[in-house]
């Protein structure tokens, strides 16, 4: 974008039609004369090479002078660069695999629900690292810390129920396994989601012990119960089953972390569960704005001391002009 540094100066162009008048009326009746015994002796050629040299050094006299009013103004090219500083945030989704996840309370079960939502708001995180850890009765890294959304959603699509082997709950090492995973992070903001819907039955580690841990390495931890405390059902060969959320346990994770607890009883519910810690982690974006200019007023002045210079040469040498 071109600018002006002096615009008022451009009000100098309105001259130019001034000075073209005046040439032609004053200027004429104070030119010198004399007298010949008959015009037929200035032949028509004569004549007309003579007014084409006056318009000519007056052409470039009005594009001299119109140069030197443009290079005055001082036109300069604006070019906006903005400079973006995002806070990224670390974020490690740790997601219960054991065999209860498969219960149909949520639509077709719980894990493909979560799945679903979790993918939602990976979608939602552009910029942030996300990482996804998986646990039943052990803990397992799906995909570790990485900015590449691709990657983490394929790897988000191959998660299943753990095998019977593996079965359990071990929110404990899933916890400590996470913090493993972010404590040597340096971004501003460390953040766990786990999410499970039953109570610690596995591993070594006390899920409240792994949440002190958690907290010395200042990783927050939003803790979520999905499903119902009541009789689910399970796809065909595995029956009935009651589970029931150990709440009290989630809620003392995400207080000694600065996290929050969050209950989702149905699929609509977990969407807003992820809805909303997506917004209480959103980091300020701090944007700096530079303004560069380029001074164009030499693409003005040069070409003007040119075709001066160029005027006053045809005027004095070609034209064989004297004072």
């Amino acid at each position: 974008m071109i600018t002006f540094e002096n615009p008022w100066i451009l009000f100098g162009l309105i001259s130019i039609p001034i000075l073209i008048l005046w040439q032609r009326s004053v200027q004429q009746r104070s030119e010198g004369s004399f007298r010949i015994s008959a015009a037929a002796l200035i032949s028509h050629d004569m004549k007309r090479r003579g007014r084409f040299k006056m318009r000519l050094l007056h052409m470039l006299q009005y594009t001299t002078v119109a140069l030197i009013i443009m290079g005055l103004s001082r036109p300069r090219l604006r070019d906006s660069l903005q400079e973006t500083k995002v806070d990224v945030v670390d974020i490690v989704l740790v997601m219960d695999i054991s065999s209860s996840m498969l219960a149909t309370d949520f639509q077709p079960n719980r894990l493909e629900a979560v799945k679903k939502t979790a993918k939602d708001f990976i979608h939602a995180r552009s910029g942030d690292r996300m990482g996804v850890l998986v646990f039943a009765g052990e803990s397992f890294i799906q995909c570790p810390l990485t900015v590449d959304q691709d990657v983490v959603l394929s790897l988000m699509d191959e998660i299943k129920v753990a095998e019977q082997s593996y079965d359990g709950t071990a929110i404990g090492m899933a916890i400590a396994n996470a913090t493993n995973r972010l404590r040597h992070s340096d971004a501003k903001s460390k953040v766990m989601i786990l999410l499970s819907d039953g109570s610690n039955n596995a591993g070594e580690l006390d899920p409240l012990t792994s949440a002190d841990l958690a907290a010395n390495f200042d990783i927050k931890i939003y803790t979520i119960g999905a499903g119902t405390n009541q009789d689910v059902s399970f796809i065909p060969g595995r029956g009935y089953i009651r589970n029931e959320i150990d709440e009290a346990t989630l809620k003392s994770i995400a207080e000694r972390t600065n996290g929050q607890y969050f209950r989702a009883t149905n699929a609509s519910g977990l969407a807003q569960v992820y809805q909303t810690i997506d917004e209480l982690e959103r980091t300020e974006i701090e944007i700096k704005e530079y303004t560069r200019y380029k001074e164009l007023f030499g693409w003005f002045l040069i070409p003007a001391l040119l075709v001066g210079l160029g005027g006053q040469t045809l005027d004095r040498t070609f034209y064989r002009r004297r004072l």
